[in-house]
Parts: structure tokens; sequence; C-alpha cells
């Protein structure tokens, strides 16, 4: 099972969108500091996460929600 998530750091109002096999553990990483990319906007939740049978499908949906309609999508269904 492939997850896909959102996170949301609401000091900074920042979102990180990734995908994972583990997503206890990844949200762990990310708020350890051990991810470079999202390190500098600590604390992050998890304010959405979906589940995909295949690792295609999951980054086909990332990929969607980093995109511009992706974003569009999360101002839209994602309170904050």
């Amino acid at each position: 099972m492939f997850f896909v998530y959102i996170l949301y750091s609401s000091k900074f109002e920042r979102f990180y969108v990734g995908m994972t096999i583990n997503l206890d553990k990844r949200l762990k990483n990310h708020n350890s500091g051990s991810v470079k990319s999202t390190k500098a906007y600590l604390p992050w939740i998890i304010i959405h996460a979906e589940s995909y049978n295949t690792r295609k499908e999951a980054r086909q949906r990332e990929k969607y929600l980093k995109s511009a309609a992706g974003r569009r999508w999360r101002k839209h269904n994602l309170a904050r």
C-alpha cells in the first residue's frame, strides 16, 4: 500500500506533498528535521492522506497535487 499525503505547517503556512509506504514513520522523519526540504518549516501535521495499491497510481496523484490544478484542488477541498 502506498500513501500520498499533504503536510501543513501552520507556523509558516506552507504545504508539502509527498508519497510513502509508512505514513507515521515519514511524518516523524519530517518533524525530526532529517528531511532537507521540510526541516526549515517545523512542525508539520498531516492534513490529508490517500492510499493506492500501486506506486504508479500514487506517483500520478502526487504529481497532480504538486501541479497548479492540484494546488487549486487543495485550496477548494482542504480546510487549513
